[in-house]
């Protein structure tokens, strides 16, 4: 059963204007140090590296969306982050005040599933987030908390 969905579409231009304004104090706020890490491994490609960062950003956005709060009630930017399955497909992992909120919207007696989908086509990047809660036999890996 889903039980949130949100989307975010995003300008890269826009973030790579706020990383060269801001810097570190802007990826520390806002990223999670395994999207750092991401990042840095695409230091070679400027245009990459923030398509890299836009695309978390608008990930944070739509998850946020999805858990029906937005940027507020106790949910912040590095409560979401975005990580790789070991087959390559990205999803949330979420903390303190994001995970709260995914816990109360989970019905007993089922777990949370966060499937992301991210893209980006220059000058744009884009995220979708679907939550689902699904019984604990119907997926072999948790993706929500650490």
């Amino acid at each position: 059963m889903i039980i949130g969905i949100g989307s975010d579409l995003i300008d890269i231009t826009r973030v790579a204007k706020v990383i060269e304004r801001h810097g570190d104090r802007f990826l520390d706020r806002i990223f999670t140090d395994v999207e750092r890490s991401r990042a840095g491994r695409r230091a070679k490609n400027e245009k990459m590296v923030v398509a890299t960062y836009a695309k978390r950003f608008a990930a944070k956005e739509a998850c946020s969306k999805a858990l029906g709060t937005g940027i507020f009630q106790g949910v912040w930017w590095r409560d979401m982050g975005v990580v790789n399955m070991p087959g390559g497909r990205p999803t949330m992992q979420l903390t303190g005040g994001a995970l709260a909120r995914l816990e109360k919207l989970t019905p007993p007696g089922f777990e949370a599933r966060i499937d992301l989908s991210i893209t980006d086509d220059w000058p744009l990047a884009q995220a979708f987030v679907v939550i689902s809660a699904v019984a604990p036999q119907q997926h072999a890996s948790r993706s929500i908390s650490s």
